[in-house]
């Protein structure tokens, strides 16, 4: 019965040290518009500290928005950016800006290189709220920090595809497709095509001219495919549903 009454008065104290702190806080604001209109954009609310002294806790939540994909004429959220200073002079030089993707060390700048040159340069230390932090990612730059987004197109989630496409999945939705590719090249000269989007193509080629072991393998992504070359034939570790 002590430990009861113990526990009781413990989780009554915390109750109230929650209360006391949110009571100091306004409550929170609307949403604002979203940081962009298609392709999963950013939205954020504030509230004020009412209290003279420090609140504890955030004055501003975000989440997502936007979640549809965007027409193909839309183009990159990140070119865009880059190319909107293509009419502002850079050391008194116009230049045609493309986008520089997948920094490892900062994806949240937005760094772009100078068409036909080798000259990069960060043209705005933080990217709009909204871009993707790498191409095959839906994590999302948010105030210039790379913020996690499931497959559910929620932040913070950790939510992610099975090996067959499927948002939070059980794997068990994948089927094997079978096929044949004839080469037209040289036997030394051999082009493989893998398309990892919705569905695995796998090529078999007895005549590649290849010793050893060769792993191809995509970019790391919740759509990328593994393959291993084995004996002249390229084994799916991975199999996705054709859609």
């Amino acid at each position: 019965i002590f430990l009861c009454r113990r526990s009781t008065a413990k989780s009554s104290r915390t109750a109230r040290s929650e209360e006391d702190r949110d009571s100091l806080w306004d409550a929170w604001g609307s949403w604002s518009e979203c940081s962009r209109t298609c392709g999963g954009g950013a939205s954020y609310s504030l509230r004020r500290c009412l209290s003279s002294k420090t609140c504890e806790g955030r004055n501003i939540r975000y989440r997502t928005c936007s979640n549809v994909d965007c027409p193909p004429e839309a183009g990159d959220f990140r070119a865009q950016q880059c190319s909107a200073h293509n009419d502002v002079k850079y050391q008194g030089q116009f230049y045609e800006w493309l986008p520089v993707s997948n920094d490892p060390d900062n994806p949240c700048s937005l760094k772009c290189q100078a068409k036909g040159t080798t000259l990069v340069v960060e043209l705005a230390p933080k990217v709009l709220d909204g871009t993707r932090c790498y191409t095959e990612s839906l994590d999302m730059c948010i105030s210039g920090l790379c913020q996690i987004v499931g497959c559910d197109r929620q932040l913070g989630s950790a939510v992610k595809e099975d090996n067959c496409g499927v948002c939070n999945g059980d794997g068990s939705t994948c089927r094997l497709v079978r096929g044949q590719y004839k080469s037209q090249l040289s036997a030394s000269k051999r082009k493989l095509s893998i398309f990892h989007r919705g569905g695995v193509a796998l090529v078999t080629d007895r005549d590649y001219d290849i010793t050893g072991p060769l792993v191809g393998k995509v970019p790391s992504s919740p759509l990328s495919t593994i393959f291993h070359f084995l004996s002249g034939r390229f084994l799916p570790i991975l199999s996705r549903a054709v859609s």
